[in-house]
């Protein structure tokens, strides 16, 4: 098993083989379908026109991996422990205001969503509301790099990004695990594994179903009102509800903080701010308003949610993540960290920031720089070597191979500056099993592993949190080129050690 894999060939040798006649594996779908049902994995269904009213109310498993993928115990155990550190170096660029107004800016008027989140943050500045705390729920999403024709080279894990707003899917992560975990006592995998083994050692334990509530009520009690609450800040009609709600059971079942769930457009109907910069929903004071939403353009679809989200910046109510912290998850800002001397910047220590370079690939922007105009080069003559990226979360966003060239010759050069390019990762590809929709599906997959950062700190930045908060896998088809499961591209799965 990759376990002991030391070069990229022997971790692809030593996975385990699925089998992939999904017609001979249909005994284990109802088993696995019925214990996603009894333990909450399980997503809204979509709405429906038919008028139906069960139809409203009814509930789907969430998409799974049916036995877990592998991922290079080294790399895995490499990545938990640098998380502290990616924490605290986000922390610090977001408390760098010259460093943000000076990146930021370079991006123009190319990205107007940014644009607007930047402004908001420069308005905010000047408004005189101190923030008893921060608050950061991060999640530092991985490939693994191991080309097939560098088979001597070692597995590496590659960041594709780091995220700092609405990292979903945290509890449900964790019960995948667990699910896995029943599915090989239970039935042994019998049938589907055709060669090679798994045991319980190689499934990692995850923390991530608590390490985010216990985050948020580390961070609630820094605003010392204990008969405050927290708003959870959600999209309309969320189908992903259980994975919040599981957040929302433990703030009150450990901690006894309630929790409401509101849309940013509800903010602005119902919410108040008063003289003492207090946020209010009726009589409730709000301590921590913990956004599961706000990072696209179409969370923001007229002036009444940026209202909204305006009363809340402009609070005492700790936002997660605060409009720095928002803006220091930019895409953007991952290029310029790439650059020789700014991790250093933030970090003194040089073997620490030659830990975080080590999962950096080569990031490139795509402005009027010389650099940039070498990368725009670069990205017609050669496309899939890259991945074109916009200041954007959630899936669907990049581009890749020969739709380069086609999207960047379209744009003018100020629209060219509001993305970047990166350098494809080669993840190795893998045969495994997906159940979806209660069907099984083989497919030749690849993974993408995030881990969970939780950083809480009083106003000055002393840490009184510091930690990884578990992981989350999600496997999508190989020629399935984004990897959101919301978005409707993946499955939640969990690594195979």
């Amino acid at each position: 098993m990759s376990l002991f894999a030391t070069t990229n060939s022997e971790f692809r040798s030593r996975r385990p083989r699925y089998s992939q006649a999904v017609q001979e594996l249909k005994p284990y779908v109802d088993t696995a379908l019925d214990w996603q049902a009894t333990h909450g994995l399980l997503f809204r269904a979509p709405r429906s026109d038919s008028g139906a009213s069960w139809q409203q109310s009814a509930l789907v498993p969430t998409p799974v991996a049916l036995a877990p993928s592998p991922i290079p115990r080294k790399e895995f155990e490499k990545v938990i422990t640098l998380q502290p550190e990616l924490n605290k170096l986000f922390d610090r660029i977001s408390r760098d205001h010259e460093f943000l107004v000076t990146t930021l800016e370079s991006l123009g008027t190319a990205d107007d969503f940014t644009s607007r989140v930047f402004d908001m943050y420069l308005k905010q500045q000047s408004t005189g509301a101190a923030k008893p705390g921060v608050i950061g729920i991060h999640r530092s999403d991985y490939l693994i790099h191991a080309p097939e024709n560098e088979p001597n080279a070692q597995p590496q894990a590659k960041q594709v990004e780091f995220n700092t707003i609405a990292a979903s899917f945290g509890s449900l992560s964790a019960i995948v695990g667990d699910f896995h975990r029943f599915m090989l006592k239970r039935t042994g995998y019998e049938g589907l594994l055709k060669s090679g083994e798994i045991s319980q050692y190689q499934l990692p334990v995850n923390e991530s179903l608590t390490s985010i509530g216990d985050g948020l009520a580390a961070g609630f009690e820094l605003y010392g009102q204990p008969d405050a609450v927290v708003v959870m800040v959600v999209q309309p009609d969320e189908r992903n509800v259980f994975d919040q709600r599981f957040i929302e059971q433990r703030l009150w079942e450990r901690h006894n903080i309630k929790v409401l769930r509101l849309s940013f457009a509800e903010i602005k109907v119902k919410c108040h701010v008063d003289n003492d910069h207090r946020l209010f929903v009726g009589d409730s004071e709000v301590a921590v308003a913990y956004y599961r939403s706000g990072y696209a353009p179409t969370d923001f679809p007229s002036e009444i949610e940026w209202d909204g989200r305006w009363l809340v910046e402009r609070s005492r109510a700790i936002a997660v993540p605060s409009l720095a912290y928002h803006l220091a998850g930019c895409k953007k800002i991952q290029q310029v960290l790439a650059q020789p001397g700014v991790v250093e910047r933030f970090i003194a220590d040089s073997e620490v920031a030659a830990r975080v370079r080590e999962c950096f690939v080569g990031l490139y922007p795509l402005d009027s720089s010389s650099e940039g105009q070498a990368a725009f080069s670069m990205a017609i003559e050669n496309p899939s070597r890259f991945v074109l990226k916009p200041q954007r979360e959630g899936g669907g966003y990049n581009s890749y191979g020969e739709d380069i060239p086609k999207l960047l010759n379209s744009m003018s050069s100020e629209e060219r500056r509001g993305y970047i390019l990166m350098d494809l990762i080669r993840a190795p590809e893998f045969s495994s099993v997906l159940l979806r929709n209660g069907e099984l599906v083989a497919a030749d997959v690849v993974s993408e592993l995030g881990i969970y950062g939780i950083w809480v700190s009083d106003p000055q930045g002393n840490a009184v949190v510091n930690k990884h908060g578990g992981h989350l896998l999600r496997t999508k088809a190989s020629d399935v080129k984004e990897g959101g499961v919301a978005a409707g591209f993946a499955v939640i799965d969990s690594p195979l050690l």
